[in-house]
């Protein structure tokens, strides 16, 4: 992935960046620069983002923090293996996979670490200055996509808080992809509101969620009353394995339980099961029983099952990310980046959880990215309202959660 000489270079941080996900968003990023595979999945690349100013995928330079060993390429050919990644596609972009390999970095804590929190938060931070100045980089996004971590106990900082105050204390923008605490731990609210930086989260919306944002305002448009709402998923990799603690499934699934809340206007009966079943791998079946009354008081019932891949799905939302929060970072666009509530379970702000709206919601934000001078946004009038510098992160609605870097 060469940038053409004019071209400023833009590097993308991740948080788990041996993990499944990572490994998809470095090859995919590859493939499609290449011309191996179209875009697909990656909304940036649609007519609704031309003139956006976009940072373009052949200037991505990809680095990160992880407490595994396991090289790229080796976890590639894994999921080559698994058909979660195409055959030959490990061997195709090998080059890219090996340099970003090298840009990885220890990350913590881990079992017998000696370092403090304000060391750990240093070192990470100096990790990333470093990534910046040694390849000449116009600015980094740091995006976790690390499993989600158990919930933190006492006013200590899990790890992915520790990474966030990281990318803030290196002059980073941030995206939480997880469900964990990250940037919305109180005691980072205040460095968070002085930092000026652009940050979103949380929680990628890649399947099951996805799926009841647009199922939950066609039940509400249709005056259709439902009575009970259950779900069930099957999944295994990282993330199974991680959400087979009850603290970090309980996290899980808060978002799902939100879109259903804010959509329907009240939480139907139900709840989301979450099974590890390791034998899946990186696939993952979503299912749901709907029962809702019609006219009459007609009962009866919808039923889904949702059968995807978790690193192909997330993989192009997190370029996604990356790009958008860049050009928000570029534009001087600052705090919580509300609009992009479309990529999330649990976005920041108050904003609406229906698809369509989330969506109208983005192709503002693409005005606003168009738009570039300060003084023209404060004269459009679709944006004249919006104030991106507003204030603290959004406070948790429960427990907070955090990384163990193998998404």
């Amino acid at each position: 992935m060469s940038a053409s000489p004019s071209e400023p270079r833009i590097g993308v941080w991740l948080i788990g960046a041996r993990g499944s996900v990572a490994t998809t968003v470095v090859a995919g990023c590859a493939a499609v620069t290449a011309g191996l595979h179209p875009p697909t999945g990656m909304v940036t690349e649609t007519p609704l983002f031309a003139g956006c100013g976009l940072p373009a995928l052949s200037s991505l330079v990809f680095g990160g923090h992880d407490t595994v060993d396991c090289p790229l390429p080796k976890r590639a050919e894994a999921l080559a293996s698994g058909g979660v990644l195409p055959p030959g596609l490990p061997a195709a972009v090998a080059a890219e996979l090996e340099a970003a390999d090298r840009e990885i970095r220890p990350g913590g804590p881990v079992p017998g670490d000696t370092r403090d929190t304000t060391e750990l938060v240093a070192g990470f931070a100096a990790d990333l200055k470093d990534f910046v100045r040694r390849r000449g980089l116009s600015r980094a996004v740091v995006v976790n996509v690390a499993s989600t971590e158990p919930a933190p106990t006492g006013a200590t900082l899990p790890p992915s808080s520790l990474y966030a105050a990281a990318a803030l204390r290196a002059g980073c923008p941030y995206v939480n992809f997880t469900p964990s605490t990250g940037l919305h731990h109180p005691a980072l609210a205040p460095t968070a509101r002085a930092a000026g930086l652009p940050y979103a989260g949380r929680d990628g919306k890649t399947g099951q969620t996805l799926l009841r944002s647009v199922l939950g305002p066609m039940f509400a448009q249709r005056a259709l009353e439902v009575r009970a709402w259950s779900g069930t998923n099957l999944l295994g990799g990282g993330d199974g394995a991680s959400l087979a603690d009850p603290a970090a499934a309980a996290a899980k699934n808060s978002g799902k339980e939100r879109v259903l809340a804010d959509t329907l206007g009240g939480a139907p009966q139900g709840e989301v099961h979450i099974d590890d079943v390791p034998a899946l791998g990186d696939w993952k079946t979503a299912w749901d029983h709907i029962a809702f009354d019609g006219f009459l008081g007609t009962r009866m019932v919808l039923q889904t099952t949702w059968q995807g891949c978790d690193s192909a799905l997330a993989a192009p939302l997190v370029l996604d990310l990356a790009r958008l929060v860049s050009r928000a970072h570029e534009a001087g666009l600052s705090g919580p980046l509300d609009d992009l509530g479309f990529y999330f379970k649990d976005p920041l702000g108050e904003g609406p959880a229906a698809l369509g709206e989330q969506y109208a919601a983005l192709g503002r934000f693409a005005v606003l990215l168009r738009t570039p001078r300060p003084e023209d946004r404060e004269a459009h009038p679709a944006l004249r309202t919006r104030q991106p510098d507003r204030g603290d992160p959004r406070p948790e609605r429960g427990p907070a959660h955090g990384p163990r870097e193998e998404r």
